[in-house]
């Protein structure tokens, strides 16, 4: 039997090409349901006190399962998380996928992996992260503030704050320090799980298909806020 080899390489092409979306897929619901459960570790977290309440005041949220910090002398952390915002009816936007990154030099030898949110309160903020990058501590008149043991201070009236960071670490490292750090959309996680190109603006606008694999994370986070 003879075989057509330039209808056998397309066949294998389209095989390739399709088991290699479908991996890209997986990658991105793994890092939603690995959100859903840093949500929930956030609701166990003794330090997050009464601050549940910065929820219910949020413009937008973006959550980072995995942050990873290490290096001797030199250092770097990075790491991929999902932003959902606030939408018109106080429901939560589908997941726009984002990089975190940043450089640092100096003596420091360790390793450290910590669960982050960063909860925008500020319309200014929210807009922050609709940048093609946005750098921690760069930006004029925007504040931001590490969540701690004064976590209960943090639901006052006069706690006044545009971006507020919860995060649960552990490794060598004495505490977790965001400033320089780089936030960015991660375009190739965004055309993967929705199936084409797509900005994070159009995705927390609504502009994309329902994605029912992403309906667990919105339930927690709207039953949190």
């Amino acid at each position: 039997m003879r075989v057509n080899r330039s209808r056998l390489g397309a066949v294998v092409a389209l095989l390739l090409l399709t088991a290699g979306t479908a991996h890209a897929a997986s990658d991105q619901q793994n890092l939603i349901d690995q959100a859903r459960i840093t949500l929930d570790d956030v609701k166990r977290d003794k330090e997050f006190g009464n601050a549940q309440d910065l929820l219910k005041r949020a413009k937008a949220v973006l959550i980072v399962p995995a942050l990873f910090k290490g290096g001797f002398f030199v250092g770097g952390e990075g790491g991929t998380g999902v932003l959902l915002t606030r939408t018109a009816n106080g429901g939560w936007s589908y997941p726009a996928f984002y990089t975190m990154a940043s450089a640092s030099f100096g003596l420091q030898i360790g390793a450290q992996q910590s669960e982050l949110v960063l909860i925008a309160l500020s319309d200014k903020a929210r807009q922050a992260f609709m940048e093609d990058e946005f750098k921690i501590g760069a930006e004029a008149g925007l504040a931001v503030v590490t969540l701690g043991a004064s976590a209960e201070a943090a639901t006052t009236s006069n706690f006044n704050a545009d971006i507020v960071v919860w995060s649960s670490s552990s490794g060598a490292y004495a505490g977790l320090t965001l400033n320089g750090s780089i936030i960015k959309p991660r375009d190739s996680d965004n055309e993967a799980f929705y199936g084409s190109p797509v900005s994070p603006a159009q995705i927390t606008r609504g502009n994309v298909p329902a994605k029912r694999d992403a309906e667990p994370l919105r339930r927690t986070l709207s039953s949190m806020s």
